[in-house]
């Protein structure tokens, strides 16, 4: 997936491609497959009956095969071309109807700080980027009528029927989970959702970095560009350093103007706009909210101290 195909992505709700608003499963011929680069704002598991093909999974491309299981977070960033006559059953699911007792839990990003001891369901779709679930065939053989029960029970709907299709979703988590359990045990020892975390973060970071003189720096340009949706950035930028993309951005070009303004003798305005500000006079605002000075004083403080220290003359601003 590229940036700009990423950028345009749409995230769908449950209502837009599920009959139930808690949860919903359809084979390969009830609904038009998306075929673009696309979000949502619910869990969903993609199991492949048939066919070749590959997932794009947030930054992540790996084959998926007949017998590939992918479970995609909300607002994960995600691909799966289906070929023409492929088989493969879809299930969409909220939250809550996974896990009621982490209905609370507003971002999903804030499940990765769930012990998978105590929510090991989540594993599957916290780890899905480093690990290829594909099922052996006495695997399927096991599966295949459990997807079978649960498109019966979900067109019908009848009392007891939610309890029934939990029940069968979690037998389906538990049956991958166990099959893979040797990675998923060595994978959450390691902390590589943490490790993830902070591998998009520097992602981000560099991206920021490379475009802190482009006005057309935003929150979709960075999160298009490193693979990420918007919502999942700005929870990221929050839950790592405590502030909101705005924040974060601002403090990198007060940090580069300081840089100039200390060591370059180029007028105020123009490094103004190497940080990214056409505006001197907003540019001046928001240097002084941060550093308590306006640029020019800044640039006056560091040549008197750079006279006393070297006792030459700093030479003038270029005109």
């Amino acid at each position: 997936m590229t940036a700009s195909r990423a950028e345009v992505s749409r995230t769908y709700a449950m209502p837009e491609r599920s009959d139930r608003l808690d949860f919903y499963i359809r084979d390969q011929g009830s609904r038009s497959a998306i075929e673009e680069p696309h979000k949502h704002e619910y869990f969903q598991i993609q199991i492949n009956l048939g066919g070749d093909t590959e997932q794009h999974i947030g930054g992540v491309r790996r084959p998926f095969p007949a017998g590939a299981i992918a479970f995609i977070l909300p607002h994960r960033l995600h691909l799966i071309p289906h070929p023409a006559h492929s088989r493969f059953i879809v299930i969409n699911f909220t939250q809550a109807f996974l896990r009621a007792d982490t209905s609370g839990i507003a971002d999903p990003l804030d499940l990765e700080d769930v012990p998978l001891t105590q929510a090991p369901e989540l594993a599957p779709f916290r780890l899905q980027e480093h690990i290829d679930f594909i099922l052996e065939d006495a695997d399927l053989a096991e599966i295949e009528p459990l997807l079978a029960r649960m498109l019966k029970v979900n067109e019908t709907r009848r009392f007891g029927a939610t309890t029934l299709l939990r029940g069968y979703l979690l037998q389906l988590i538990g049956i991958v989970c166990e099959r893979h359990a040797e990675q998923i045990v060595r994978l959450s020892s390691r902390n590589v959702q943490k490790l993830g975390r902070r591998d998009a973060l520097a992602r981000v970071n560099r991206h920021v970095n490379a475009h802190l003189a482009s006005d057309a720096l935003s929150l979709t340009s960075a999160a298009a560009a490193t693979f990420l949706s918007p919502n999942y950035l700005t929870h990221l930028i929050k839950k790592e350093t405590g502030r909101t993309f705005v924040e974060w951005v601002t403090e990198r070009r007060i940090a580069r103007a300081r840089d100039l303004l200390a060591n370059d003798t180029r007028r105020i305005k123009d490094i103004a706009f190497l940080v990214g500000y056409r505006d001197e006079a907003y540019f001046s605002r928001r240097f002084r909210q941060s550093v308590g000075q306006s640029p020019s004083d800044f640039r006056d403080m560091h040549r008197n101290a750079g006279q006393r220290n070297d006792g030459t003359t700093a030479r003038k601003e270029a005109p």
